[in-house]
């Protein structure tokens, strides 16, 4: 059965219990450049979906944080957006927000995709990350993806990027939890001594009026064309709850008649099918059934307009 994700905040002084002896806690932040593997990572660790996952670039736009309790440690996960380019005042809002959690973190792991060699963007990454004093590891991800030829000479590249940086370095597959185990045991012994932040049956801080959003926005990912995603906000309207089912109202938001017309598909196919999935995907959410109402809305240029990101839940996070 998939552990509490619902907001209670307002019980949080209740819920948290006495921290043990030696107990360690703290936020790890997830660095690096777009679809490098940090949703999956989290999810992984966490051991249940809370973050989606697709091979759209800036899949993730909110600070989303996992919870892993252990007998001796609450590690925080903070999943940021891929670090990148802005060309959009969304793409701003993005990377100023990631750039805010190195700031913020007891220690930071700076996540490169390991099946391609070092890039500009991993060093910018890195450069940003030397102004931080926080300990840094840099994980090296996809391991599963290079092949025997090429991964000698690979990580011989990352060996050489860490050794510059003064960081140790971490292989692993987070599609496969091939190396997991090694990642999480290194951060729980960089981080300092200290309480619960979260009762430890936590495993997100977001309420699941967001993560029902954000699995309908990833099976839009999934299913639509590639000028349709970046162009996609989510909000939930309506969620009412019965002894028996779930339902729940959602709009979809687009910038162009176009875009809505791919999402709704010929005689409604399309939106059909997204919501098909996005309700198999809510009801493992919250355990029980989900009956799934979702519209598309126009809003041209939301994605420059402050007032409207705003509404839509894409503000500067401080």
């Amino acid at each position: 059965m998939p552990h509490p994700v619902m907001d209670v905040s307002d019980r949080l002084p209740s819920l948290i219990p006495a921290s043990p002896p030696h107990f360690k806690s703290g936020f790890v932040g997830l660095i690096g450049r777009p679809n490098v593997g940090k949703s999956t990572l989290m999810n992984q660790l966490v051991g249940q979906k809370i973050a989606i996952t697709s091979p759209v670039a800036q899949t993730t736009r909110n600070r989303l944080r996992g919870i892993v309790t252990t007998d001796t440690a609450q590690l925080i996960f903070v999943d940021t957006p891929g670090i990148h380019k802005p060309h959009h005042q969304l793409g701003n809002i993005l990377v100023q927000n990631a750039c805010t959690s190195i700031a913020v973190v007891d220690v930071i792991v700076l996540i490169v995709d390991g099946s391609v060699p070092v890039g500009k963007g991993d060093r910018y990454i890195a450069n940003l990350l030397n102004t931080s004093s926080m300990p840094v590891l840099l994980g090296v991800n996809k391991i599963d993806l290079c092949t025997p030829e090429a991964s000698p000479d690979l990580m011989a590249s990352y060996n050489i990027f860490a050794q510059e940086q003064g960081w140790p370095i971490f292989s692993f597959s987070a599609l496969t939890q091939i190396g997991l185990s090694q990642l999480q045991v290194a951060i729980e012994t960089r981080l300092p001594e200290g309480p619960y932040y979260y009762p430890p049956d936590l495993v997100t801080d977001q309420p699941e009026r967001f993560i029902m959003g954000e699995l309908i926005r990833e099976q839009i990912l999934h299913l639509t064309r590639e000028e349709v995603p970046h162009s996609v906000a989510l909000s939930i309207e309506k969620v009412e709850e019965t002894p028996k089912i779930t339902r729940v109202l959602a709009t979809i938001h687009v910038e162009r008649e176009s875009q809505k017309s791919i999402l709704i598909g010929k005689q409604g196919s399309m939106l059909k099918t997204i919501g098909i999935e996005a309700r198999q995907q809510i009801q493992k959410l919250i355990n029980g059934k989900v009956y799934l109402e979702l519209f598309v809305k126009v809003q041209p240029k939301w994605r420059q307009s402050q007032n409207r990101l705003a509404d839509l839940g894409y503000r500067i996070e401080s």
